[in-house]
């Protein structure tokens, strides 16, 4: 069987395919360590320029597998329930750690904690009619991966409420005109428009680029690291709660979910 995760370099063009269309590109533990050694992979290339991240399938990543775990364990030693929580998505969130510009290629749905994963990337592009957003909140969760953080600084306060309180996915058309996507194309242009992007990038000057990130988010007091550990408890106390059980129930039944606050 192929890595679940693989990285490969085109030119000065880093690409991080998440590789298990079948499931849906979600967040198995096998491709939770297959992400990391790709994005460690990817951090060590001197020869990369740009990173880009895409999945395979119908799905950029639809998030948490809900017939799997949604907390991460260390077999060395015992973790508190939110360190459970961020070791879902710390892999995820290595991201943060490359000097150089990601670009996420959003191929299809991306979801939660797939959603996650393309809001720490620099530039997003996605396919038109594929869905995104993070629905947390109709699975009686709070929010992890510092979504919470990031998606207000990038869509604004009113909308970003609006979307997280109601779980609401929205296509790609919406999510371009509100600035998420950089650009919402179809689904088969989706890669190549990245890639071209990921080629301008890599043509300017490399050290002039990195800085220019480095100054940028520094202007912004950028730590969504930070943010992601805060919203680790909060996750936490909701996994544990009778609407969370009802909310994932709800969603593997395909039925509206039914909450009584506890």
């Amino acid at each position: 069987m192929s890595d679940a995760v693989r990285y490969q370099l085109h030119d000065a063009v880093g690409v991080i395919t998440l590789d298990r269309p079948d499931n849906r590109n979600s967040m198995t533990p096998e491709l939770l360590d297959a992400f990391a050694a790709a994005s460690a992979q990817a951090r060590a290339d001197a020869g990369a320029r740009c990173v880009v991240v895409t999945g395979t399938g119908r799905c950029f990543s639809a998030g948490a597998d809900f017939k799997s775990v949604l907390q991460r364990d260390d077999d060395a030693r015992p973790r508190a329930a939110h360190e459970r929580s961020y070791a879902m998505y710390e892999p995820f969130l290595s991201l943060l750690d490359l000097e150089v510009p990601v670009i996420a290629a959003c191929n299809g749905h991306t979801i939660g904690g797939g959603f996650g994963l393309a809001l720490v990337c620099d530039v997003r592009v996605g396919a038109r009619d594929a869905r995104y957003g993070a629905n947390f909140c109709r699975l009686g969760l709070a929010p992890g991966m510092a979504i919470s953080y990031l998606l207000p600084r990038l869509v604004g306060v009113s909308r970003a409420s609006e979307l997280l309180f109601t779980g609401r996915l929205i296509d790609g058309a919406e999510a371009e005109r509100i600035g998420l996507l950089s650009a919402a194309v179809d689904a088969d242009e989706v890669l190549p428009r990245a890639m071209e992007l990921a080629r301008a990038i890599a043509a300017s000057a490399p050290l002039a680029v990195r800085m220019t990130k480095q100054v940028m988010y520094r202007g912004l007091d950028w730590d969504p690291r930070g943010h992601a550990r805060v919203e680790a408890y909060a996750q936490a106390h909701t996994v544990g709660t009778a609407d969370a059980a009802e909310g994932i129930a709800a969603l593997l039944a395909k039925r509206e979910p039914r909450f009584t606050g506890t």
